[in-house]
């Protein structure tokens, strides 16, 4: 049976752009797949090369290979991913290889990623779940570099592989456990109510989010006419309230008393008549591990894959199951604390739980946090 080409590790060309490593049992149209759901006009492209043989035809890179003339070997393909980027492979990497590239011993196999390099400014301080922020120290790609970029490290998270980046060979190997959030999307609207009870017949503490109390307007001290602040505020409301209300403000008391009783009344109105709801959210409370909230409301923007079923067209409603961690700030942490894994190890298999639960009830898709598609059966 014939074997992918192998890898030039060597390469200086190779080497200077962006892999996507992977375990041997990872098919090509599992790649072609995620790329679709992701990029629309995603294809693959008529010429199949395989890796230059060192030594033979001069200059031409081993990492773009030439047209497969005869061989042995399985060619590579070209997969289009955007208008200047395309991912080519997959490629056979050798022990040896991997050591190389740094990649990680179970990358068996090796797509390269062609894309222009468009950067902007310095990484801002903050959370770097995908490790880019690491990657790219002098500055962070932007544009189509980085749509392409991040679809590689959801795509390596999705099946298992690593990310290795041209520039400094810096590897990004994401957690496949740290996104564990799921989305039902379906044509079918479910009540406050039902949603509730699908959500409690897989948890019983489940509750629907409401409001808990009224509004008894601003708080003392806040407004033109507020007095006491603290020493160190430097203006009531905020900076820059008092130019606001010298521009924009009525002056007038009569008038400014008649807008306040108009829109006392339509707060009435709405009170007395609620419009009918076009989003709620259901909660559970893990307790040390965090809360679960299930938040349904009208979907716009659907995954490539869904844009031409005839069961979409008439809009989509979004069933997000998240789990929010006890420290919120965890969940853009490339390595979060072990407590935070802990506690997610418990909340995901209630999330897929909670998934299942719902598009057992209406049916529809279920995708993941970089809205690659899951089969409902592996949930």
């Amino acid at each position: 049976m014939a074997s992918p080409p192998r890898i030039q590790a060597g390469d200086p060309e190779l080497r200077s752009r962006h892999l996507l490593g992977l375990p041997e049992d990872v098919g090509a149209d599992e790649v072609e797949v995620l790329a679709i759901s992701r990029f629309a006009q995603a294809h693959w492209e008529d010429t199949d090369v395989v890796p230059q043989p060192r030594g033979i035809m001069g200059p031409m890179t081993a990492a773009l290979g030439i047209r497969a003339v005869g061989s042995s070997t399985t060619p590579a393909r070209t997969l289009r991913l955007a208008r200047l980027s395309t991912l080519t492979g997959p490629y056979r990497v050798e022990a040896e290889d991997a050591v190389s590239l740094g990649l990680p011993t179970t990358s068996t196999l090796a797509y390269v990623l062609v894309a222009p390099r468009e950067r902007g400014e310095k990484p801002y301080p903050g959370g770097d779940r995908d490790g880019l922020k690491r990657a790219f120290p002098e500055g962070m790609p932007i544009r189509e570099e980085e749509r392409v970029l991040q679809w590689l490290v959801a795509a390596a998270r999705r099946l298992g592989g690593s990310v290795r980046i041209g520039e400094h060979g810096t590897i990004l190997t994401p957690d496949v456990d740290s996104a564990i959030d799921l989305t039902v999307l379906s044509d079918s609207w479910l009540e406050p109510a039902e949603a509730l009870a699908v959500v409690q017949s897989v948890q019983a503490r489940a509750r629907l989010s409401e409001a808990t109390g009224t509004w008894n307007g601003p708080l003392p001290g806040v407004g033109r006419d507020a007095t006491g602040r603290p020493g160190w505020v430097a203006e009531a409301g905020g900076r820059g309230l008092s130019a606001a209300l010298e521009r924009y403000g009525v002056d007038d008391e009569a008038e400014r008393q008649r807008l306040m009783d108009e829109a006392s009344a339509f707060d009435e109105l709405m009170l007395a008549v609620p419009p009918v709801p076009e989003a709620f959210g259901v909660l559970v409370d893990l307790g040390h591990d965090g809360m679960l909230s299930v938040e349904a409301g009208v979907e716009t923007t659907l995954p490539p894959l869904m844009r031409d079923l005839p069961w979409t067209q008439n809009g989509i409603v979004a069933y997000r199951v998240h789990w929010e961690p006890p420290f919120i700030e965890e969940l853009e942490a490339e390595r979060p604390s072990f407590e935070h894994r802990v506690a997610r190890s418990r909340a995901a298999p209630l999330v897929q739980a909670v998934a299942r639960a719902v598009h057992g009830a209406i049916g529809g898709e279920i995708a993941d946090e970089a809205d690659f598609l899951v089969d409902p059966e592996d949930v």
